[in-house]
């Protein structure tokens, strides 16, 4: 079993750049987990003991049995994430004592509690077991004591783990590079981005140093401006799509708006049926929706959205009229996360936005983002790129974002997305 588990744990973690390049990781957590492929011993044994639950209800204890399932369930898990969350660890349990009911436990909630946590404490042990074996593995590295902080008690502190379900998040190395030979890189990409038409040279070097700028981002927790100034060919549209799919194996746009155009119809009867102070914000708002093409009415549907959620548009949109770029930066310096939209002079024909931009922490990050809609799913790149919180005035809203329109971490939601989520699917 050892020599199987070696083997497993290598091809997961150690794969070439040719099989997998940067990443280690090519999948997020499934929405359904699959129970592995168990020994050919471990099944027999499974089978026998499924066979006699149907026949009399007889419950399957055999501690090896139990061991080796928990040792391919880890793999299995650890393909996925390091740290698997309570919920998904009861995700496995369920998997697991749905496929086998024989693995149910007498006296445990729906016979999982003890599955739950085996699960919890075989992962904690497997964790430990490939630091030992000395596998150049970032995300444990990470969280090591002697690379943690300790507080003033004395106990550790700053625990580094991904919380917005991202699948690479701390990645290894390149096969064959180096912190050294990836800093030569960085250095080259400050050289090429000032030439022209060299947007392949430019996607070449960001895939192959994405390891080195995630060791910055996560361990160094720089500020946006030292960040601008050492990766500046990262904030540009296409390299926030390319950052965030690295991270996340999720396409940006494609998925945030196929979600948000499948809800559409939903959303905008949902809206309609609000009362109350939101519904008074709302109502203005959706009373023009038919007059703006496709882009415009995703536009309205995000501004009506947070006002539905509860939450302030003025925390996430400011609005502007007529007036420069420029004057728009200096008055946005203090902001540490807005999109800016600057609307034509009401003299002008058009109403649509002529001008967006995301800004974190005082800086403009993205300029020209088209629309309001494009701007949003923009900013939540930004967010995964540079490893940032939601603001706590419009957690629901990037909730919404996160885990309907990216369908990211969806087995977990507060009760006021989840309600929504209910009604969008009723």
């Amino acid at each position: 079993m050892e020599a199987s588990s070696s083997s497993s744990v290598s091809n997961t973690i150690l794969l070439s750049p040719d099989e997998s390049g940067p990443c280690n990781r090519s999948k997020p957590w499934p929405s359904k987990f699959e129970v592995p492929v168990f020994s050919y011993d471990v099944d027999l044994a499974l089978e026998a003991g499924k066979h006699a639950y149907e026949n009399d209800g007889t419950l399957l204890n055999n501690p090896r049995v139990t061991s080796s399932i928990l040792e391919k369930l880890a793999e299995t898990i650890f393909s996925f994430t390091a740290y698997p969350t309570g919920v998904q660890i009861l995700a496995v349990a369920e998997a697991l004592v749905e496929k086998y009911p024989c693995l149910k436990e007498p006296g445990s909630f729906n016979g999982l509690y003890g599955w739950q946590q085996r699960i919890k404490y075989k992962m904690g042990n497997y964790r430990a077991k490939l630091r030992g074996r000395q596998l150049a593995i970032p995300e444990l590295e990470v969280n090591t004591l002697k690379r943690r902080r300790f507080s003033e008690e004395g106990s550790p502190k700053g625990f580094k783990r991904p919380k917005k379900a991202e699948v690479n998040y701390l990645p290894p190395l390149p096969f064959g590079e180096t912190e050294e030979t990836l800093e030569k890189e960085r250095l080259d990409l400050l050289k090429e981005i000032k030439k022209k038409n060299n947007e392949r040279t430019i996607n070449e070097k960001m895939e192959k140093s994405f390891a080195l700028r995630r060791r910055e981002v996560v361990d160094d927790c720089p500020k946006i401006q030292d960040l601008l100034e050492r990766w500046p060919s990262l904030f540009c549209e296409n390299q926030i799509k390319a950052e965030f799919k690295r991270i996340t194996t999720m396409d940006l746009e494609r998925t945030f708006l196929s979600r948000l155009d499948m809800y559409t119809t939903k959303l905008l009867e949902i809206f309609r049926r609000k009362g109350g102070t939101a519904g008074t914000k709302i109502k203005p708002m959706l009373d023009s929706v038919n007059e703006h093409h496709v882009d415009g009415r995703r536009d309205i549907i995000m501004r009506c959205l947070v006002e539905y959620l509860g939450e302030s548009g003025e925390e996430l949109i400011k609005d502007y009229q007529d007036i420069s770029q420029e004057a728009v930066k200096e008055d946005c310096s203090n902001q540490m996360m807005k999109i800016t939209v600057i609307h034509p002079s009401v003299a002008q024909e058009t109403q649509d936005p002529v001008y967006v931009s995301v800004i974190i922490e005082g800086s403009e990050v993205l300029d020209n983002c088209r629309s309001v809609t494009n701007a949003c799913l923009l900013l939540m790149g930004v967010i995964y790129t540079v490893n940032l919180r939601y603001p706590l005035k419009l957690k629901y809203t990037f909730e919404v974002f996160q885990k309907l329109f990216l369908e990211l971490d969806i087995l977990k939601m507060s009760a006021k997305v989840q309600s929504l989520h209910k009604k969008l699917l009723a």
